[in-house]
């Protein structure tokens, strides 16, 4: 078997074999096939796809290619999150304790962010002595006994994609919705789910900017979800706008303890109720949506959820006072209040710019070596469709270090769109798919 001849063969678009697949990528893994012959396939795959089989055995092998995590001792039917990423995403720190709070277990490893703002595990270290190191036995113990654990991403998960990954990123052979639907599905498979509930963003701050796109990603995950027997959901929601008014580590622990008390953002409370419903449908603890979303409703309501919360960051050496107490969080020395230059209806924010913003003021990571500041972010004040005022209040910028403020300041601006009429507000869930 030759690298070059399943080139070819893909590149007349033809169907490749599981053993093709497994050669091409194993090699490739393994350094003996070298990076242009890679990028030629990952070409030829970007303009001819793959097939649903294909695409399922690609994700089977890359899952296969490093560690797999086994999480048969946990009891019951592990349901793992998944989003493709957003602006102001504070789902995971919700839907975790909400879930769990519903008697359904919470297995979830987590990554650290590049980009925007960081990742579930850096949001979770604001919170003092929180540690997101925890042992195979500590985590399988905790999720049940607790229900509950969220740690950080341990051994050699799927090497082979992020090989490819890197590879894709230098060669404009990201966009190719078979390889995305792989990458993310191989890392899901290989942490060790049962079930799989997936959130794909769409709009200005998603990946996918088109709803076409993000349909056919969906769809795609499902399939392979389905085809390598976890059972799998999609939900397609919106981010042409940040989701909740919290952009940065610090402040969005905060919205995600308001949201647990019952007194969070309309859109964030909504999503995650939707998502939990999934969640809790194939963990079959709950019989159908309507049933999942009046338990996960009493759990906030009765403050089971938010006592979740607290028994997690506990049991994880966390500070339980910086939970009852937001001010023990990081709090930034500084803030500005960014204005409205215009009367008029907030007809657009554009999500991306509102996360370089908060970027700029230190919150996420340009760089893999970049440090995040914990405390420093955006919180808005309107969202689309508001009215607004000239001069008045549209966002505050938290900020330690004035180095980039006047720029964060202009690229917040750049991100509001004011006019005279109100717009039609985008839905913030387009559609489940199973």
């Amino acid at each position: 078997m030759r690298p070059y001849d399943i080139i070819k063969k893909k590149r007349e678009g033809k169907k490749l074999t599981e053993k093709e697949l497994d050669f091409l990528i194993e090699g490739y893994t393994k350094g003996e096939i070298p990076d242009y012959q890679l990028s030629a396939w990952a070409m030829a795959v970007f303009f001819q796809g793959l097939d649903e089989e294909e695409t399922a055995s690609l994700t089977e092998i890359m899952a296969q290619s490093g560690d797999t995590i086994d999480l048969s001792k946990i009891k019951g039917i592990k349901v793992d999150k998944h989003s493709t990423g957003g602006v102001g995403d504070t789902t995971t720190l919700v839907l975790a304790p909400l879930v769990a709070a519903c008697k359904a277990p919470v297995a979830k490893m987590s990554g650290r962010g590049l980009g925007h703002t960081g990742g579930t595990i850096d949001k979770l270290e604001s919170i003092p002595d929180f540690d997101v190191s925890l042992t195979q036995k500590e985590f399988i113990d905790s999720v049940n006994e607790q229900h509950i654990a969220v740690a950080g991403q341990t051994g050699d998960l799927a090497p082979a994609d992020k090989k490819l990954y890197a590879l894709r990123d230098v060669t404009a052979t990201v966009d190719s919705i078979p390889l995305i639907a792989s990458s993310i599905m191989s890392k899901k498979i290989a942490s060790g789910a049962d079930a799989i509930t997936l959130d794909v963003k769409v709009g200005s701050g998603a990946f996918m900017k088109e709803y076409e796109g993000a349909k056919e990603l969906a769809q795609t995950m499902v399939k392979i979800g389905n085809n390598v027997g976890r059972n799998t959901v999609a939900v397609i929601s919106d981010m042409d706008q940040p989701l909740g008014f919290a952009v940065g580590n610090a402040l969005e622990v905060k919205e995600a303890i308001k949201t647990l008390q019952g007194d969070g953002p309309t859109d964030l409370t909504e999503l995650c109720l939707t998502l939990g419903s999934q969640m809790l449908v194939l963990g079959e603890v709950a019989k159908d949506e309507k049933e999942a979303r009046a338990q996960l409703e009493e759990a906030i309501d009765d403050g089971s959820a938010l006592e979740k919360f607290k028994e997690m960051i506990s049991n994880q050496g966390g500070s339980v006072g910086a939970i009852e107490d937001l001010d023990l969080l990081p709090q930034a020395k500084n803030k500005l209040e960014v204005k409205a230059s215009t009367d008029g209806y907030i007809q657009r924010i554009k999500a991306e710019e509102v996360g370089i913003s908060a970027m700029m003021l230190g919150a996420g990571r340009e760089t893999k070596e970049s440090t995040i500041d914990l405390a420093v972010g955006v919180k808005l004040a309107k969202k689309v469709g508001d009215e607004v005022a000239k001069g008045e209040k549209i966002a505050t910028l938290y900020f330690n270090d004035d180095q980039q403020l006047k720029e964060a300041k202009e690229k917040l601006l750049s991100a509001y769109q004011i006019s005279s009429e109100k717009p039609e507000v985008a839905p913030l869930v387009y559609e489940v798919i199973k």
